[in-house]
């Protein structure tokens, strides 16, 4: 992990959405590697979060939207990064319900605009797009762990808008890396740690519910692939590095999943609330669970990321809520949650003073 640290130290890096929950813990592991780090995000609520766990004094904040390519063209040839990691995007289900149209213009054009930008450029070195492990086009016949040449597809909006995405990336992969710049993208879910705040999240209504008499399920016999959020960016930030030196061979898509027995969201919320020392009652929504279809279980195979990348999870499920759980104790206990995050990410990379 070393490695990390001396080659992201000093250098620029372009982070869009950098006020979300990934984005967040990107940018401040980031800031602890020493690197120059400018942030690319919406100008809404969740830059009050943001305020309360990143250190977003040590790095340079622009605001605006990926579909404004003016802005996002401004904004990134006046940095002028080496190296720009792409998490701004529509990141829930539900919304993608209530409102396609938004979240295909933010996560279709602005990726457009995003890729058009760095084909102009004569500065960028790689590009890291974050998709999700919700591209795949679902199989009803069989339960199996999908790997990266498997179809794409979805049957949402937000996991169709994923798999679009995957598919304008595949030809631009191709152009830039003919140009000297590497492209890959990552595929993750199901994240869980410290400082999400989202809506129809399992953690964030979790941590709602504490001060309720109970917590409402859609699907609690629903499984997925747990992972703390360190592990990801771990993922994200390993990819990164390797495309930056070998265009040519890190370009593509990479998976990165959890290599433990993945477990039920009824399981999560036990863990976390017994980490808390909390009981809350659980009520299943069966009005909402009918309205919205979401996809009973997901695996991924992460076997490429595991040989190429050597990458893999460290932390394990229960550790990974014990952490989350940590966290937002912090929060409730109105603690200075940056030198939570920053703690956690320096133990998780054994960051020296």
């Amino acid at each position: 992990m070393g490695k990390l640290k001396k080659f992201f130290s000093k250098k620029k890096i372009f982070i869009t959405g950098h006020t979300g929950f990934k984005g967040s813990w990107l940018t401040e592991t980031l800031i602890n590697f020493g690197s120059l780090v400018k942030g690319y995000s919406l100008k809404d609520d969740k830059k009050k979060f943001y305020e309360k766990f990143v250190h977003f004094d040590k790095a340079r904040n622009s605001y605006g939207d990926v579909s404004n390519y003016k802005k996002l063209k401004y904004e990134i040839e006046s940095f002028r990064p080496s190296i720009i990691f792409h998490l701004a995007a529509q990141p829930l289900v539900i919304d993608s319900y209530l409102n396609p149209y938004k979240t295909f213009q933010s996560n279709c054009s602005g990726l457009i605009n995003l890729l058009d930008i760095v084909h102009k450029s004569n500065f960028v070195k790689s590009l890291v797009i974050v998709t999700s492990d919700k591209c795949y086009k679902i199989e009803k016949k069989k339960i199996k762990s999908y790997k990266e040449d498997d179809h794409l597809g979805g049957y949402d909006p937000y996991s169709a808008s994923k798999a679009a995405a995957e598919i304008i990336t595949f030809p631009y992969e191709h152009i830039l890396r003919s140009k000297g710049i590497g492209v890959a993208t990552a595929r993750a879910g199901n994240v869980v740690g410290g400082g999400d705040f989202s809506k129809n999240r399992i953690i964030p209504d979790c941590y709602r519910a504490i001060n309720k008499q109970f917590l409402e399920l859609r699907n609690p016999s629903s499984i997925r692939p747990w992972q703390h959020i360190l592990d990801v960016i771990n993922g994200y930030l390993i990819l990164g590095m390797n495309l930056h030196k070998n265009r040519k061979k890190f370009s593509g898509a990479w998976n990165f999943g959890p290599q433990q027995k993945n477990k039920s969201v009824k399981n999560l919320v036990d863990t976390f609330y017994n980490s808390l020392k909390k009981k809350i009652k659980i009520k299943i929504s069966k009005s909402k669970k009918n309205k919205f279809k979401e996809t009973y279980t997901l695996n991924l195979n992460s076997q490429k990321s595991k040989k190429y990348l050597k990458w893999k999870t460290k932390i394990d499920f229960k550790k990974s809520i014990n952490l989350t759980a940590e966290w937002y104790k912090k929060y409730l206990d109105k603690g200075d949650n940056r030198n939570i995050t920053s703690s956690q990410i320096k133990n998780f990379f054994k960051l020296q003073k």
